[in-house]
């Protein structure tokens, strides 16, 4: 018998245990004596840490900068300038003059006002560059957003979604504190410096119920011109029955349109005449803009139209590229054109060159051959459903006014300007142009040939050694920047141009080097990228960073056929299909957005359309 309780030292004997850790590596087993459990390390505790707190210090900053506007906007109508709310009138047409803007809650006087006309690439890049306390910037468009224009052919058939390509102009004006006008560049008063804009939003009047489109008066210092160009006519009548593909808006447009032609000709009531037509779609014009929209019409007939409609309809479409040169994307490599050729034949899209439209009647694209002259009785008929006007650009009326204003502009579909950016005559040389609206003037080198020769003939004998001889390239390219690439080619060229074999170039020998590179001088492309380059030269220009003339570095071309992609880049390489083409063409155009928002919106969409196909409701 018992007395008392037994005690037993709990440190004397100690059960056995398994420690929680799964791991075989890491599983104890302890007999006898104590084992402390395994502790986290140290780095994964401060990767916690820090972990938490940013996202404490984001989710606090967040509602911080809520507050903080909200509470700034509060008695904000007290702080704006008297001018801003009601601005004097003046200049020639008596209108209302915006020297103060309603965000001018805190204007410097001091600073010189640059005005920029448009929000695209050229525009863009100017506000992504430009020293953001160095002038007053107001942007003036009719669009408030900035359009990545190089997907629109993917917004047709629903492969992007039109929001994904667009970024408030607001948010990219806000680095440097711009003022957003939601107006259209009517006119330009050059001895005023003053712009007349009309507002896009109709004003309600007191006694009218229809209402009116306000003008009034912006006043400008540095003046940049970036409103992009217009589709070119070429003379060709009925251009009323096509669709154009320079804004979302028409992206949207011919997105309907190819929907509605494919339920009519689901219609039982269709005849089978009528569901070709309708089914039928021509592009006029063979440049990429003409050729990735033609992809994209392949990649949804055989991706999603075969999926979900009548089966017969495949056999029903038809894709043709009518073209005026020799091949289509005759702006790269001549294997790539063949290739893209090839395989737009090999999947039925018919591809026709050295053609003309003749004209574009209410159902049918009437063409014919260049070599048939103007023989009437050669003309071809094409029946079509949707036609796509895919050419040349020409000026907007806003820049054929102001060309016509100044004199001494001579071309006759862009503004011409000096290597600066500068528009040719202005007198004070306060208006600059980039983009698609403008060029840079081609030099005639031949013009300049005794400028050229004096400057390099330093022993003065009226001949150029090879020493000399290298100083006319050197002199060309600093005076010259657009024959740069054509002078590299040409540099080890003395012999070909010693003609003679005297061992020297005479100034008759020196001419046929100069016209040959006249001859190769070509205007910069109308591209999205010579518009970005320009817009950030031209913002360390007018903050005084550089005073080297502009010069395009052209990185590379690239389009896409349909699940794969061709392209050709400066360093020589040529991509010429296979399907990383098609990933390195979006990681491409991904990388060239202009906001993290965006990027992910189209991450999002090429997900979607790779996991359930393209959208195919009609909004």
């Amino acid at each position: 018998m018992f007395r008392g309780v037994l005690r037993v030292n709990p440190h004397r004997y100690q059960i056995p245990r398994f420690s929680a850790i799964t791991s075989s590596s890491q599983r104890t087993f302890v007999t006898g004596k104590t084992t402390a459990k395994p502790k986290r390390s140290r780095r994964r505790k401060i990767g916690y840490a820090v972990g938490t707190a940013t996202l404490i210090g984001t989710f606090s900053y967040l509602i911080t900068q809520d507050y903080l506007f909200l509470q700034e906007a509060k008695g904000a109508h007290e702080q704006v300038p008297f001018l801003a709310l009601h601005p004097e009138r003046g200049g020639v047409k008596n209108l209302p003059v915006v020297t103060h803007q309603l965000d001018d809650l805190a204007q410097d006087e001091g600073k010189p006002r640059l005005v920029i006309i448009g929000s695209g690439w050229g525009a863009v890049s100017v506000l992504r560059n430009l020293d953001k306390d160095k002038f007053n910037v107001t942007i003036i468009s009719p669009n408030n957003y900035f359009l990545f224009t190089p997907l629109l052919p993917s917004v047709c058939v629903g492969t992007n979604e039109p929001r994904s390509l667009l970024e408030p102009i607001r948010k990219i004006a806000a680095r440097v504190r711009g003022h957003f006008l939601e107006a259209q560049a009517i006119d330009v008063d050059i001895e005023n410096k003053m712009i007349e804009v009309k507002s896009m939003r109709l004003m309600a009047n007191d006694n009218e119920t229809e209402g009116k489109a306000e003008h009034f008066y912006v006043p400008y210092d540095q003046l940049v011109l970036a409103v992009g160009a217009t589709s070119i006519t070429h003379g060709v009548q009925g251009l009323n029955h096509t669709h154009q593909l320079k804004t979302v808006q028409d992206a949207m447009a011919i997105r309907r349109k190819v929907m509605e032609n494919v339920e009519k000709a689901c219609l039982p009531t269709t005849t089978p005449e009528q569901r070709k037509q309708l089914l039928s779609f021509v592009v006029c014009g063979g440049g990429p803009t003409g050729v990735e929209f033609s992809a994209e019409i392949f990649d949804w007939i055989n991706e999603d139209l075969v999926k979900w409609f009548p089966k017969l309809l495949r056999e029903d479409v038809s894709v043709t590229i009518i073209q005026s040169r020799d091949h289509i994307l005759n702006q790269m490599d001549v294997h790539i054109s063949e290739f893209a050729e090839s395989r737009f034949k090999r999947e039925n899209i018919n591809v026709v060159t050295n053609a003309r439209v003749v004209r574009i009647e209410d159902n049918n694209v009437v063409y014919k051959y260049k070599s048939n002259g103007d023989n009437e009785e050669d003309l071809h008929s094409i029946p079509y459903g949707l036609c796509l006007w895919s050419t040349g650009i020409a000026m907007t009326p806003f820049v054929q006014s102001l060309s016509e204003k100044l004199g001494i502009q001579n071309h006759q579909r862009v503004l011409l300007t000096d290597e600066f950016l500068r528009v040719k005559g202005v007198p004070d040389m306060s208006i600059f142009a980039v983009g698609d609206c403008a060029t840079i003037e081609n030099p005639k080198l031949i013009e300049h040939i005794e400028e050229i020769f004096e400057n390099s003939d330093k022993n003065k004998d009226g001949r150029l050694n090879t020493e000399e001889f290298n100083d006319v390239i050197a002199y060309i390219k600093r005076k010259f920047p657009l024959t740069r690439q054509h002078c590299e080619k040409l540099e080890r060229a003395f012999e070909k141009y010693d003609l003679d074999h005297s061992g020297t170039i005479e100034i008759q020998e020196l001419a046929k080097f100069l016209r040959d590179i006249d001859k190769k001088v070509t205007q910069l492309p109308a591209t999205a990228q010579v518009a970005s380059q320009q817009g950030e030269y031209l913002a360390k220009y007018l903050t005084n960073r550089t005073n080297n003339p502009f010069i395009y570095k052209h990185l590379g071309t690239l389009a896409y056929l349909g699940n794969t992609a061709v392209g050709e880049f400066t360093w020589g390489y040529k991509m010429i299909g296979g399907l990383y083409s098609m990933y390195l063409w979006r990681s491409v155009y991904w990388s060239e957005q202009v906001s993290m928002r965006t990027r992910m919106n189209l991450s999002l969409d090429w997900t979607k359309q790779a996991l359930f196909g393209r959208d195919l409701s009609i909004v």
